[in-house]
């Protein structure tokens, strides 16, 4: 029997894209790789779990806009555990190949500061991710 999620704890999170076919092909590896499992698959979105949680990417024909910018208000990015100093890097390396960009190259892997170990990875929609090494 496993216990109910936290209250107050993430349910889930939807991120509209513009091209779904690329969006999925970013969105599924990186998820995949964190540990999280197609959920849902449907003509016009895709979800990925973990656990109690899950994140949808969709094509909406309710869009109003061609393209994400992280710097307007809204979603500015979403941050992962990922793993220890190593699988960080091996996800740095391995992104682009699935269409992502690293960040801040010229401050990698210390982008968010000297004690913070973390690669920032832009999708080709402008929705970025950061994935956060484990302390020590």
């Amino acid at each position: 029997m496993t216990e109910p999620p936290a209250t107050g704890s993430l349910h889930h999170v939807e991120l509209w894209v513009p091209d779904l076919r690329r969006a999925a092909t970013s969105w599924r590896w990186l998820l995949e790789q964190l540990g999280y499992e197609l959920h849902q698959d449907w003509p016009d979105g895709r979800s990925w779990r973990l656990g109690a949680t899950y994140i949808v990417i969709e094509q909406s024909p309710a869009l109003t806009a061609a393209g994400h910018d992280r710097r307007r208000p809204g979603l500015n990015h979403l941050a992962f555990h990922a793993g220890n100093r190593e699988r960080v890097d091996e996800l740095a390396r391995r992104a682009p190949a699935y269409g992502w960009t690293l960040m801040f190259q010229d401050r990698h892997p210390y982008a968010g500061g000297e004690r913070h170990y973390a690669a920032y990875l832009e999708d080709q929609d402008g929705f970025e991710v950061e994935l956060v090494a484990d302390p020590g």
